[in-house]
């Protein structure tokens, strides 16, 4: 498989047909040495079923396993860290993943308990899990879907499953787009199988699945995001992580140089345009905000909206790392609890954002 090529298989029996898709790709004649250990990423931001559309389909994983194991490699793990908030141990539950691990005796390795291990990221200092240099082979396993802030979540994001906590949360107060580049300008992902099952096309956490049936691979995550950029009606420049790693030399950010290879001759569904975050997010002021705060808001705003009472809320919600020792009126998380009202939380839930604002917006009305 070249480096441009983006293969792309629909259908419904996920396991089988991610099987198909490596069989097109020869995935195995990729891996230099089957002695060498072969990491397997997914996505498990949050304790959340795939169908939610948040989640990598625990099925896809297991169509690699099973595709790898038949080929002669033992030498494999599954490794991740949800997000901050979540803990993996109960993602791994959830989301199917300890199952997965029995069954095919492939052990997971939770990046959330590792040591972090500082390198030097294309002249940008970060903190690695230090599972990362454990590993000979890597396959990133991510979910194509929306997210609030930086419009799509793919192959780049997904990296950040393999950083502590702590500089998770750096990551915002650095813009989010630049360290996203230079990370994966030290994490080399060899190949992507990418999800576009169900993906929720505007929260990376969820909520909204929007049925696809569809699984695209790949060796290059720059190509592969821009491609993705693409299908979801975004110019590449509107992800500016996507144009930095390219910068950095990643991969190729121009679409045009793709070879875009159907398997069986179906490339599925168009999918749909989606910006409900656009007018939510007009109701928010956020700087430098992690995620999982920020992920958790947006769907509460949703549900306002749903329910006739977004229009009535007249005051903006600050959230972010930005508004630590700030005083204002009305803030979500901790780090707004110099605020007058304000919703503790590191992060609080998407159903106490929205209890905690129903009940503002109901004193105020």
């Amino acid at each position: 498989m070249k480096k441009n090529e983006i293969y792309i298989k629909c259908g419904t029996d996920y396991k089988a047909m991610t099987k198909e898709l490596l069989k097109e790709c020869a995935l195995e004649e990729l891996i230099c040495d089957r002695r060498q250990r072969v990491g397997i990423k997914p996505n498990l931001v949050s304790p959340t079923e795939a169908s939610f559309g948040a989640t990598t389909h625990p099925e896809v994983v297991a169509g690699i396993l099973e595709y790898l194991k038949e080929k002669g490699f033992e030498n494999l793990v599954m490794l991740e860290g949800s997000w901050v908030g979540d803990r993996t141990a109960e993602a791994l539950e959830v989301c199917g993943y300890r199952e997965l691990s029995d069954l095919y005796g492939v052990p997971f390795w939770d990046t959330q308990k590792d040591r972090a291990v500082s390198r030097d990221c294309a002249g940008m200092k970060l903190n690695l899990c230090e599972s990362v240099e454990k590993i000979d082979f890597l396959i990133n396993v991510p979910v194509l879907k929306g997210h609030c802030q930086t419009k799509i979540t793919c192959a780049l994001k997904n990296m950040k499953g393999l950083i502590p906590n702590s500089e998770k949360r750096r990551f915002h107060s650095l813009g989010l787009h630049k360290p996203i580049a230079h990370l994966n300008a030290a994490i080399r992902q060899d190949f992507i199988v990418v999800d576009n099952i169900c993906g929720d096309l505007d929260f990376e956490d969820g909520g909204n699945p929007v049925v696809m049936n569809r699984i695209l691979a790949g060796r290059d995550p720059v190509l592969v995001d821009a491609y993705v950029c693409h299908m979801m009606h975004y110019d590449v420049n509107e992800v500016p992580y996507v144009v930095l790693a390219q910068e950095l030399g990643v991969g190729c950010a121009d679409i045009s140089k793709a070879d875009i290879r159907v398997c069986g001759g179906d490339e599925g569904e168009r999918i749909p345009k989606s910006r409900k975050v656009v007018e939510l997010k007009d109701a928010v002021e956020e700087v430098e905000s992690c995620s999982a705060c920020y992920g958790y808001l947006i769907p509460a705003l949703e549900m306002l909206k749903e329910e006739g009472l977004f229009d009535k809320l007249h005051t903006k919600i600050c959230i972010g790392q930005g508004f630590r020792k700030k005083t204002g009126e009305l803030g979500i998380g901790h780090c707004t609890k110099n605020f007058r009202c304000h919703l503790e939380g590191c992060p609080p839930t998407e159903n106490q954002i929205y209890d905690f604002l129903r009940e503002y917006i109901l004193q105020q009305d």
